[in-house]
């Protein structure tokens, strides 16, 4: 599980331009910045995403995302969640809502400052690549709607849009 941020400057990617032409984007006006949080888990078996966004990214949303995971989404079995050490992860609130699911979850704390050891973090540059790569939008809630639209289709088995996981060990 883990968390990324949509803001209206789009991520830059490299992209085909016919010879001679290149492609511009154009800059967000300043001012204040408009941003999302995307709280997401990654089930690694069957390669589908749970999810949920929020306007600031603190213990308290977290642990709302952790309700949404672990109440609604998963409420039986043995879960694992993979971690990196976000001071929101680690505030007394969030351990001890943590701790409501030590019999059931086991946690794996990532080292410092090592958060692409983290499967997820390819998942968000796939959704980053489809949703929002080189494009500028007007409004962040548009810039939410095409994330949204492609983390639905992560849980749809037919889509050609999935991110899969490699499972070879």
């Amino acid at each position: 599980m883990d968390e990324t941020t949509l803001t209206l400057d789009p991520p830059l990617r490299a992209c085909w331009m016919k010879i001679g032409e290149q492609k511009r984007i154009p800059a967000t006006q300043p001012g204040e910045k408009q941003k999302r949080h995307i709280f997401g888990g990654y089930n690694w078996l069957k390669d589908t995403m749970t999810w949920t966004v929020a306007k600031t990214k603190n213990s308290a949303t977290f642990i709302d995302f952790l309700e949404e995971l672990l109440v609604k989404n998963y409420p039986t079995g043995r879960v694992v969640l993979v971690m990196d050490n976000a001071s929101y992860h680690k505030s007394a609130s969030a351990l001890a809502a943590l701790s409501l699911f030590e019999h059931r979850v086991m946690f794996v704390w990532l080292p410092p400052y090592c958060s692409d050891l983290n499967p997820i973090e390819r998942f968000w540059r796939h959704l980053k690549d489809l949703a929002c790569a080189n494009k500028l939008q007007d409004r962040i809630e548009t810039v939410v709607k095409s994330t949204e639209k492609i983390l639905s289709e992560q849980n749809l088995p037919t889509s050609d849009l999935r991110f899969l996981l490699s499972k070879n060990l």
